[in-house]
């Protein structure tokens, strides 16, 4: 839920870059705030041209004010918890309460302010990455403008030059920030309603953490070895599914500002990738996929009509990705007897569990871990575990829906006959086919 933080009328207010119509501390717009973990409804269009708003993963669409021509935005960066998915919460930094922070939407053509206040204990700036700004605007700490120090409100002022999907990221001690969660997401709609438009309209970014087991704050030092694996700074099962209706034309956008790519597939269904954060892609240049691959720094945008129902895993196929608190310096125990090595571990250590034999197969064990750390695999489905975790979710397709209803619908009711079965064994040898020479021993 949004709760008011108070009016900044005493903050300190410098601009990004020389600005013409330089607005007063005093006229600061409030800084909603969020505390909910759950996808927040689209926020509609009180005035302007009309558009159909987007629902942000696990996070909600940032409220403005009109003054006079402008839309007014108000982002606080800040220390804030963020829930990976229940049973473990972790200290980022972020924006207005969360981890990344809101989405923050206009549509082609407008004129926005947005004001940046620093709660941090360090100096900061916010990038409009992909987005055609003036250079004063562009948020590079020392080169475009001063950094924002601590406990000081900058403002932002361009107009939205083009439509698409974007981020929003600092560029001030920027290996520290981004490691800790500051980012989000910019979507900026087509001035015309009706250019590609779509039923749904989902979007969140990526991003990567090291938080060993037992601990509640990332090594942001790290490079290459994370083990925590987020959407919107989530892990499965804390992310959202993906309600929609059939039949159905969706749009899920993406951004990655993590440390390596993605392919992010969609099982069930193909699709084609119509945007980055370059722009809109040319509908003769597009091509049916199953996986798009989302490079570092990037945004891949693709559309799908939903005509397959029922629950559609979608997530990224690097399988390490689909993992939580995974530790990379395991044996493998594979094919090798457990007798010996339980005789000989539970000397050492009575309580531990000697893994591997036969695969890891995470669904029926029960392994001690500390306070605050989640199983590698988990997630249950009406089938039994579903064994996964980092970045992974369901797109529930169902039929009858209403048209902003985004709620979880449950698991779906499959029709007789429509599952997979067991069925018996085939004989050890079979039956010679008639004519065929017998096989000589």
């Amino acid at each position: 839920m949004f709760s008011r933080r108070g009016f900044l009328g005493t903050a300190a207010l410098a601009s990004a870059s020389a600005i013409s119509g330089r607005v007063q501390a005093a006229a600061i717009p409030e800084a909603p705030h969020m505390d909910k973990v759950v996808m927040q409804p689209p926020l509609y269009p009180t005035n302007g041209p009309d558009y159909r708003p987007v629902v942000t993963l696990n996070g909600w669409t940032l409220p403005f004010r009109m003054n006079g021509d402008w839309k007014e935005f108000h982002l606080v960066a800040e220390p804030v918890v963020r829930e990976f998915a229940e049973g473990m919460k972790v200290n980022l930094w972020g924006y207005n309460g969360q981890s990344p922070g809101p989405t923050i939407e206009a549509v082609e053509g407008d004129k926005v302010r947005i004001f940046v206040t620093n709660r941090l204990p360090e100096y900061t700036t916010v990038h409009w990455h992909g987005m055609i700004v003036p250079s004063g605007m562009d948020g590079v700490g020392g080169l475009n403008q001063p950094h924002i120090p601590s406990g000081k409100t900058f403002v932002y002022e361009f107009e939205m030059k083009k439509s698409g999907t974007f981020m929003y990221h600092p560029h001030s001690d920027e290996m520290v920030q981004m490691a800790m969660g500051m980012m989000g997401m910019v979507v900026v709609h087509p001035r015309d309603p009706n250019f590609r438009s779509v039923d749904r309209d989902f979007v969140f970014v990526m991003s990567t953490y090291r938080v060993d087991p037992g601990t509640y704050l990332p090594k942001v030092n790290e490079m290459t070895d994370f083990n925590m694996w987020t959407w919107n700074s989530r892990v499965f099962p804390g992310i959202d599914p993906l309600p929609v209706r059939l039949g159905d034309k969706v749009r899920v956008r993406i951004g990655n500002l993590s440390m390596t790519n993605h392919p992010i597939h969609l099982h069930g269904h193909s699709f084609a990738v119509t945007c980055t954060d370059g722009g809109w892609i040319a509908e003769s240049a597009q091509y049916p996929e199953t996986t798009t691959d989302v490079p570092v720094g990037a945004v891949r945008v693709f559309d799908v009509l939903a005509d397959n129902p029922g629950d559609w895993a979608f997530h990224c196929h690097k399988s390490h990705h689909t993992m939580n608190a995974m530790g990379h310096d395991m044996r493998n125990m594979i094919g090798v007897s457990r007798k010996d090595l339980v005789r000989a571990v539970g000397k050492l250590a009575p309580d531990a569990m000697v893994m591997g034999q036969a695969g890891m197969a995470m669904g029926n064990m029960e392994m001690p871990a500390p306070d605050n750390t989640l199983p590698m695999m988990t997630g249950a489905g009406q089938f039994g575990p579903i064994e996964m975790g980092g970045m992974f979710t369901v797109m529930k397709i169902r039929e009858g829906m209403a048209r902003d209803d985004y709620r979880d619908p449950g698991p779906y009711q499959f029709p007789q006959g429509t599952v997979a079965y067991e069925v018996e064994a085939p004989d050890a040898a079979p039956a010679r086919q008639p004519g065929a020479p017998a096989k000589k021993m």
